[in-house]
């Protein structure tokens, strides 16, 4: 299709408001050689949309998380910078002796064992696989304990409103890291959740434009087609191994399990 070749891509090429949804199955690959697999389908997604005669205001690439903050964390640049690694290889370097301490926010989808002697901090919800692993546990209020600002798949910005209180101790996470930076004397400049999302609206003022959506840049999406390697062989897998399971809020609950049992019986009577 990049090429131009075939029935098809001469109707992708009239399209004006051509569409590719790349799943994050087929961009994330945890060896480090796998990496440029990702980075090869991006630039190969990114040309394949800018190659159309796409409309004005049109951006037509979307990469399509598994995680439900990933997208809003990407918007105020949490992502490794220089000397940083990425999720992965911190568990990697945890296993190898190389990280003394780790924090596990909501993680639970990591391969605990492979964190070697690492002192574990969790912050978190529900007893899944990062809980079971940690030195210390600090429990944190789950989406419906708290308010908070989300960013969905189409960069729409929502808010939430706290529905209950969270349950015992636990807090929510803006209130653990503010306690926790008073502890090792970094107080971070804000005491309330006003404060702070005044302080996040100030250096990312697109989040206080709320239900809205910015108008997409068809020169962003040229910028991310850089030259790709010709890879021969390439394995890609779904990363969501069970549908009803694929969080610690479904894992905890007995309806998902149930569900989860019922899809696995379907699939062994298919079998």
């Amino acid at each position: 299709l990049v090429a131009g070749q075939g029935s098809f891509a001469e109707a992708w090429a009239k399209a004006t408001k051509p569409l590719v949804i790349v799943g994050e199955g087929a961009v994330s690959h945890g060896a480090a050689k796998s990496k440029q697999i990702g980075r090869d389908v991006i630039a190969l997604a990114s040309k394949l949309v800018t190659g159309a005669n796409v409309a004005e205001g049109w951006n037509g690439f979307a990469l399509l998380h598994n995680a439900a903050g990933r997208v809003g964390g990407i918007d105020i640049g949490f992502v490794p910078h220089n000397g940083g690694v990425c999720s992965a290889d911190q568990v990697g370097l945890a296993g190898e002796g190389k990280l003394d301490v780790l924090f596990l926010l909501g993680a639970d989808e990591y391969d605990t064992s492979a964190m070697g002697k690492a002192f574990v901090v969790y912050v978190g919800t529900h007893g899944d696989a990062g809980a079971h692993r940690a030195d210390v546990i600090l429990p944190s209020a789950t989406y419906t304990e708290k308010s908070g600002t989300y960013v969905n798949t189409e960069g729409r910005v929502q808010l939430a409103e706290r529905a209950v209180f969270p349950p015992g101790e636990a807090k929510e996470d803006w209130a653990i890291f503010r306690a926790l930076s008073a502890v090792l004397g970094q107080p971070l400049p804000f005491n309330s959740l006003t404060q702070l999302r005044a302080a996040i609206y100030a250096e990312y003022p697109h989040l206080a434009r709320i239900d809205q959506i910015a108008a997409g840049s068809v020169d962003d999406v040229r910028k991310l087609s850089g030259a790709a390697t010709k890879t021969k062989s390439a394995t890609f897998a779904s990363p969501v191994a069970d549908f009803y399971l694929t969080n610690p809020i479904a894992r905890a609950s007995a309806t998902m399990a149930e569900c989860a049992a019922l899809q696995a019986g379907l699939k062994q009577a298919a079998e």
